[in-house]
């Protein structure tokens, strides 16, 4: 009787069991590995958009920024642009992407007339010049890997090497014309992040190009784009967003040291933004009333592109397993970021506060 009775129980149990299991959602970030080696580590940085800062801002204050930055030794540094290739492909389809392409595509024309090669051509060439790029490179092979980045469509990984270059190398030469040196000089005295955070510490670490990771192919402004920019626009007219322009304006004008500067990104990147973020802009839009949805097809794409962005840097590490690598991105993906990349199996998420207290 007492056999029976703890065999019937053991038996109830492990049917308890499974149906618990089965009811709970399996869960990819549980199961981190590999159990031997060096896991990929990443360490996501929000940032405002630099160019949206007073014309009085002094770029040298990110100083100290870069210092903690290139103390971490980042083997990767990912940044928020929209690759060559993904531009290549939206140019392909204009019925939808004809604002995308206008917003975050530059014009390569002078690059492909001077370079005689497109977007894919360019990138293969790109591939193949790094693959035996020497330890010390010319002024001569700097510029001609510049302008076959420029082609390419990675004006940002271009600026990398022309900041490698003495003053008196940064010319025109047989690779290099002087429309693209313009295009290249244009670039290094532009203010946004990815110039004047990444790009330099690209140089610093001894990196040859940044990555670009963003991702606009879930684009759609439906059939009436004027009304959709409307009615976002009034979503995002909500309590939230003025909290947030209120924090960003009582400190951003007083940017002028170092110091001050580490304190704005301590605070973009501490764990009360995202809430804020949410409720003033897609919370705000996922409730959005248009008969046409325009609120939910925005939220459709904020979320698409941000799984894109973290596929696109998972993918980054791929080829080098055990790597490290530095996400540089607008403040309110960083969040998304960090959850969709901790879900990964060879992933670790860095605190990157602790990078920047250092």
């Amino acid at each position: 009787m007492w056999g029976k009775s703890i065999l019937i129980g053991a038996l109830w149990m492990c049917a308890t069991q499974a149906a618990i299991a089965q009811a709970q959602p399996f869960d990819p970030g549980a199961h981190k590995g590999p159990r031997q080696g060096t896991q990929n580590e990443v360490a996501v940085l929000g940032t405002a958009h630099l160019a949206g800062l007073p014309e009085t801002f002094d770029a040298s204050a990110l100083a100290a920024l870069i210092d903690r930055l290139a103390a971490w030794r980042p083997q990767a540094i990912a940044i928020e642009s929209v690759s060559g290739q993904q531009c290549d492909l939206l140019r392909r389809y204009p019925a939808r992407y004809a604002l995308t392409v206008n917003d975050y595509c530059p014009d390569l024309s002078a690059a492909a007339k001077a370079t005689g090669l497109d977007v894919p051509a360019a990138n293969a060439a790109a591939e193949t010049m790094l693959a035996s790029w020497p330890a010390q490179p010319s002024a001569a092979q700097r510029r001609a890997l510049a302008a076959t980045f420029l082609a390419a469509g990675e004006q940002d990984s271009a600026l990398v090497q022309w900041l490698y270059l003495a003053a008196a190398e940064r010319r025109a030469d047989d690779a290099l014309n002087q429309e693209l040196v313009k295009v290249l000089e244009t670039l290094r005295s532009s203010r946004n992040e990815n110039t004047l955070i990444a790009a330099k510490l690209a140089v610093r670490l001894g990196h040859q190009r940044l990555w670009p990771m963003d991702d606009h192919s879930a684009d759609r402004y439906g059939p009436n784009p004027k009304a959709y920019v409307a009615a976002i626009r009034k979503a995002w007219d909500n309590p939230a967003s003025k909290q947030r322009a209120a924090q960003s304006s009582a400190l951003e004008p007083q940017l002028a040291t170092p110091e001050k500067v580490l304190a704005m990104y301590r605070r973009d990147n501490g764990a009360d933004v995202a809430p804020v973020a949410f409720a003033s802009d897609y919370g705000a839009a996922l409730e959005e009333p248009s008969p046409e949805g325009y609120g939910r097809m925005y939220v459709t794409s904020w979320e698409t592109r941000n799984l894109r962005m973290a596929a696109n840097i998972r993918d980054l590490m791929g080829a080098t397993p055990g790597m490290r690598t530095l996400v540089l991105v607008g403040a309110s993906h960083k969040a998304y970021l960090d959850a969709y990349l901790a879900q990964m199996h060879d992933v670790r998420i860095v605190d990157v506060q602790q990078t920047l207290l250092k």
